[in-house]
């Protein structure tokens, strides 16, 4: 099986290896591009070798590389073979050197009189500020200063301010997703999840209100809207970076929307996406 698959792999342009691989080892797109961490619009463009579409060439390269690793091609193979179709291979010539005319030696002061030069401006510079130092000093008056006593008012105590209530947590929890995302919603300790799958860029899924303590996870949180009710919640953690664990209830939510985010999971391997199942996306 595996000498099909190399078989395989030298024919056709890089797209077309890489997908073939990828359909012989049983693989899906999106299993690629959890295993990759590459959004799948990047993994489609180079199975279709749309190198335009994609970012710089060096992101491209390794895009590709890392699809290749997946799939079992040689990753250097494959990007060499990716700079070739881009147009980036190196001449067989090697680097040209640049070649310098030499200065012509009459043209060229001496060195006696460029040290000379440089001690004049020095001694110009260094009497240029004693004189202007002096001239300063000279004009400042001498004036004597007395300190009068006086009697400070003494500092009112400064009373607290009355913490303000946090806004009641109202409306249903929904997540919105900007761009393709997936997701898994669930409960601690639950034997099924509420949400698992892959939301499209638009989609949304409202948590449902019997849940008790829905919490989230995520490899892209940058991905999902956040909304308790009319509140909108700040990124459930930082760009790219999987997040587990992170609670949905709304008064953590809105909690978190007012500075003070409640303590949540570590981060966590992101693990291959499965069939959605519970909740429902619309």
């Amino acid at each position: 099986m595996a000498d099909t698959v190399q078989d395989q792999a030298h024919e056709g342009t890089v797209g077309d290896r890489l997908k073939a691989a990828r359909e012989q080892k049983g693989l899906t797109l999106q299993e690629v591009a959890v295993q990759t961490r590459i959004p799948i619009r990047h993994l489609e463009h180079i199975e279709l070798g749309e190198w335009d579409s994609l970012p710089a060439a060096t992101y491209s390269v390794g895009f590709a590389r890392s699809y290749a690793q997946v799939v079992g091609l040689e990753p250097s193979e494959v990007g060499a073979q990716v700079r070739e179709q881009m147009g980036l291979a190196r001449s067989p010539s090697g680097p040209v050197t640049a070649h310098y005319e030499p200065a012509d030696p009459a043209r060229v002061p001496p060195w006696t009189l460029v040290i000379v030069a440089i001690v004049i401006a020095a001694l110009l510079t260094g009497g240029y500020f004693l004189w202007r130092n002096r001239a300063v000093d000279d004009s400042l008056p001498t004036t004597e200063i007395t300190e009068t006593p006086t009697t400070q008012p003494k500092a009112q105590p400064v009373q607290p301010r009355p913490a303000q209530p946090a806004a009641p947590a109202t409306g249903p929890v929904v997540l919105t997703a900007i761009e393709d995302v997936w997701l898994r919603v669930d409960e601690p300790g639950g034997a099924a999840a509420l949400y698992q799958g892959t939301l499209k860029a638009g989609e949304r899924y409202e948590v449902p209100a019997t849940a008790q303590a829905p919490q989230v996870r995520t490899g892209r949180p940058q991905s999902l809207r956040v909304t308790v009710g009319p509140t909108a919640v700040p990124p459930l953690g930082p760009p790219d970076r999987t997040i587990s664990k992170v609670s949905l209830r709304a008064a953590d939510l809105v909690a978190r929307a007012q500075g003070t985010p409640p303590a949540t999971g570590a981060a966590a391997a992101f693990p291959p996406p499965a069939a959605a199942t519970g909740g429902v996306a619309r």
